[in-house]
């Protein structure tokens, strides 16, 4: 596979940020200004997606995983802190299974043990016919909306709309499909890594069976829960989110 594009700027020790369905690497700006202080950020664009656009995309959770992991180690990071937003959670779990020894701390934000999403807003299979029908544009436009409780109202929402929009087509198919065929709940007692679970009170996509399920069975884990946002917190609360995220990196 081509090499992803990947955001470094910072110093400290490595924090890797991994974006969801119809991300990039953009729609962590707030994180990346706020946390280059402190830390060496690092965000990735999957292949197919951002400034990853023109990379082959993958079909399968494990191929990103693999992808984002192959990038690292061509930049000789041999530990780090690791956040998976919404598809990007279900990524950093297969990251775990694979090397999992390199992650120093994991976050698991707005995501969850299935990928074939129960309670989601829409089916994987509804949002792939759809995709088929309306293109592109109009599929991160309508999905968008649902990551805010203001919708497209919402301050960062063009962050999404952009990001959305530089998807390749083959990459939103391929992601959907990735997502429907992954399943990790058989794996989450092997996870041993320190965790942290941030969700959304109102998120639509991922519902609180979901991250529930998550903070039983990952034996080292906390859940905060952020009152007031929906599926996109780092957007919608940055400030907050961002400090819920300073405070479990630097606690000791």
């Amino acid at each position: 596979m081509q090499d992803i594009f990947i955001e470094d700027v910072g110093s400290g020790t490595p924090l890797v940020l991994v974006h969801g369905f119809l991300g990039s690497s953009e729609m962590w700006t707030l994180q990346t200004n706020f946390f280059k202080r402190n830390f060496r950020v690092l965000a990735p664009a999957l292949p197919g997606f951002g400034k990853s656009n023109k990379v082959n995309s993958c079909n399968t959770i494990e191929c990103m995983a693999k992808a984002i992991l192959t990038t690292l180690k061509k930049k000789k990071i041999e530990s780090f802190y690791l956040l998976g937003h919404s598809m990007g959670g279900m990524i950093v779990q297969e990251m775990v299974k694979l090397e999992g020894e390199k992650i120093l701390k994991l976050i698991c934000y707005g995501t969850g043990p299935r990928g074939n999403i129960p309670g989601r807003f829409e089916t994987i299979d509804v949002s792939r016919e759809k995709l088929k029908i309306n293109g592109l544009d109009n599929t991160a436009y309508r999905i968008a909306k649902t990551w805010f409780i203001e919708g497209d109202k919402s301050k960062y929402f063009y962050l999404c709309e952009e990001a959305g929009k530089q998807t390749s087509l083959e990459a939103a198919d391929n992601a959907l499909v990735a997502m429907k065929n992954w399943s990790n709940i058989e794996n989450l007692k092997n996870i041993k890594n320190e965790t942290l679970i941030v969700w959304g009170e109102q998120d639509k996509a991922y519902n609180y069976d979901q991250v529930e399920t998550l903070s039983n069975n990952i034996f080292n884990s906390d859940l905060k829960v952020i009152k007031g946002s929906s599926h996109n917190v780092h957007l919608e609360k940055p400030d907050e989110f961002n400090m819920i995220l300073e405070e479990f990196l630097k606690k000791k």
